[in-house]
């Protein structure tokens, strides 16, 4: 596994002298930010993208770059997905399983952060149904179009260390509603996802592994007022330690990066079942604080078995 890149990294970088024709890859979320990005690295790369998205209209407009820089044999595709209704989630997998054609990678990318208390279609809290539970039910209705070698990477995020989660209260019916506790529960769920989807396919050689990107300026801070996100910051440059450089936010290339290198670079067996950042395996965490590492809750094989079980008996569906 190659050691040579850090949180500058971009796409370009991770992916040079990569050939990935002959590649299928399934990436979440390509109407922005990180979606784009990483869909028009792969394409540029050989890679054939089957992107999804909730507004096709939009996600058409906003891919213009990645078909014009598509490259031996590159391309994209676009399907609806709407992450926030199962009934949409079920009606993707569906056209991609009669379809019948394999997948390389799966690149969970799509997620909302922070937004006021509302309700998915299917009546769960948007961040936690949206995030995780939409993710859930479609890479696993999919999962037998993974070939052995592939991979999945859920973007989880430093967002994790807000909070665990709750398998008692999931949807803050019995508890105060918080937009960062919602946001951190969702994307511990993302890791615990990972690991124990991991543990179950990684006998047929497909791996998963979480990653963080990285702090970047994209929609998915648009619930966010620039006082909240002032405060933000402050609270990750209390809790680094001393000595350490203050935040800065990464460019989008740069925070697109460590996707593709858990998707296409490292090695599959350090990453399997793992967190990742600025382009390499994150050490657990020994402190809490939102600066880096992995929190031990989020990584913790028997606390994923019981999210499995509990998505399982929220979505009504057993994988």
């Amino acid at each position: 596994m190659s050691n040579s890149f850090g949180a500058t990294s971009t796409t370009d970088e991770v992916l040079r002298g990569v050939d990935l024709r002959g590649k299928r890859v399934l990436v979440t979320g390509v109407s922005a930010g990180l979606g784009i990005e990483t869909a028009r690295a792969l394409a540029a790369h050989g890679a054939e993208v089957i992107g999804a998205a909730r507004d096709l209209s939009k996600a058409q407009a906003a891919t213009e770059q990645v078909r014009a820089q598509a490259m031996n044999g590159g391309s994209l595709h676009l399907v609806q997905l709407d992450l926030a209704s199962l009934a949409s989630v079920r009606r993707c997998a569906d056209g991609l399983l009669a379809a019948g054609k394999s997948f390389d990678v799966i690149i969970a990318n799509a997620g909302v952060m922070a937004c006021p208390k509302g309700a998915t279609v299917d009546g769960f809290e948007t961040q936690f149904g949206t995030n995780h539970l939409g993710h859930f039910v479609l890479v696993n209705r999919i999962a037998s179009l993974l070939r052995p070698g592939s991979r999945l990477v859920n973007l989880s995020s430093a967002g994790h260390r807000y909070a665990d989660v709750d398998l008692e209260d999931p949807n803050f019916e019995h508890s105060p509603y918080a937009e960062f506790i919602a946001y951190g529960r969702s994307k511990t769920a993302n890791v615990l996802f990972a690991v124990e989807f991991d543990r179950r396919h990684k006998a047929s050689g497909v791996r998963a592994t979480a990653v963080h990107p990285g702090g970047i300026r994209t929609e998915l801070s648009r619930h966010l007022t620039p006082e909240v996100l002032e405060k933000l910051i402050a609270e990750i440059n209390a809790s680094q330690p001393k000595g350490a450089a203050p935040f800065s936010y990464k460019s989008i290339p740069q925070g697109a990066a460590t996707s593709l290198w858990a998707a296409c670079v490292a090695d599959a067996d350090a990453i399997g079942g793992r967190y990742c950042e600025d382009c390499h395996v994150a050490e657990v965490a020994s402190a809490p604080g939102l600066r880096s590492g992995a929190q031990p809750y989020a990584l913790d094989p028997q606390r994923a078995r019981a999210l499995w079980q509990k998505s399982e008996e929220l979505v009504d569906e057993r994988f």
